[in-house]
């Protein structure tokens, strides 16, 4: 079962754990060459739709295709298919007393088709501590070594779980700009993401998730309305701060002007948010893993 230019393809995803139906019925499909973005609350069922997409664990039902190619698959045919993705996991143990380019190195061996392990490393921003042991990195920097394990493969498909924990400001958009450059190289990426303002700008789109069903499927621009969601016009006037929620905030500057002949004071006209519209949909506040 695929779609036609699908990279994911699933259909009735169900998935329990005793009497907790972590995933209830999901039907998601992901394009070829897209950045999507799963968004969801701790205990959404987005971590466990992962894995069985990643072929870590069994689905209780369901159609899914990943590169064509059911994740449940076992033996030869599981380790072709293997090849052909690339996994950032939330957490990992490696061995702390290899250095970052001997452990770069020794995983480029499991594929058929590594990257230059050099390049790797410069890309993740480690070139300075290529030959430091594992052991002596820096939380932010271990994370750094995650996605270059993740990366030297040149999967086709490439899974980022929560990516970016542990990352300063600079290296953050650092990492955006590598993600990208590999979405504009045709490789297709799986993003989870607590940063709602890391969704936004590396998403073509996004999947909210919560309590095991998909709550909307569309781009950061457009998910819930947003777009053409109440805008909140601010301005400072004689007796104070002033601020109005309206539908037509061109209508209402234009209202201002005449009050304000010249510059109207502090004005600022602001639409909801990714992370508004993202709060609103899962009715509440996110937790943090």
């Amino acid at each position: 079962m695929s779609d036609l230019g699908s990279v994911i393809s699933v259909r009735g995803l169900k998935k329990s754990y005793g009497s907790t139906q972590a995933v209830a019925g999901i039907d998601l499909t992901i394009a070829r060459g897209e950045i999507f973005a799963l968004l969801g609350p701790n205990g959404a069922g987005k971590t466990t739709t992962v894995e069985i997409l990643e072929g870590f664990r069994a689905r209780d039902s369901g159609e899914v295709s990943v590169l064509n190619t059911d994740p449940a698959i076992k033996g030869e045919a599981g380790r072709i298919w293997r090849n052909r993705i690339g996994i950032v996991l939330q957490s990992t143990s490696d061995a702390g007393d290899l250095s970052v380019k001997d452990t770069v190195a020794h995983f480029a061996k499991y594929y058929s088709n590594p990257r230059d392990v050099n390049e790797v490393i410069q890309d993740v921003g480690l070139d300075e501590k290529s030959s430091a042991l594992i052991r002596t990195l820096s939380g932010g920097q271990r994370r750094r070594l995650d996605v270059a394990l993740g990366i030297i493969g040149s999967p086709e498909l490439l899974f980022l779980d929560e990516p970016t924990t542990g990352f300063d400001p600079e290296a953050r958009r650092a990492f955006w700009a590598l993600i990208k450059s590999l979405r504009d190289s045709g490789t297709t990426i799986v993003l989870t993401t607590h940063y709602l303002d890391e969704a936004e700008a590396l998403a073509d789109r996004v999947a909210v998730i919560n309590q095991g069903k998909i709550v909307e499927v569309a781009t950061p621009a457009l998910l819930g309305g947003r777009a053409t969601s109440l805008a909140t016009v601010s301005w400072l006037s004689e007796k104070g701060a002033q601020a109005e929620r309206t539908d037509n905030p061109t209508a209402l500057i234009r209202k201002l002007t005449e009050t304000y002949k010249d510059e109207i004071p502090e004005l600022t006209v602001k639409r909801a948010s990714l992370e508004d519209i993202y709060l609103e949909m899962i009715g509440g506040a996110d937790g943090s893993e």
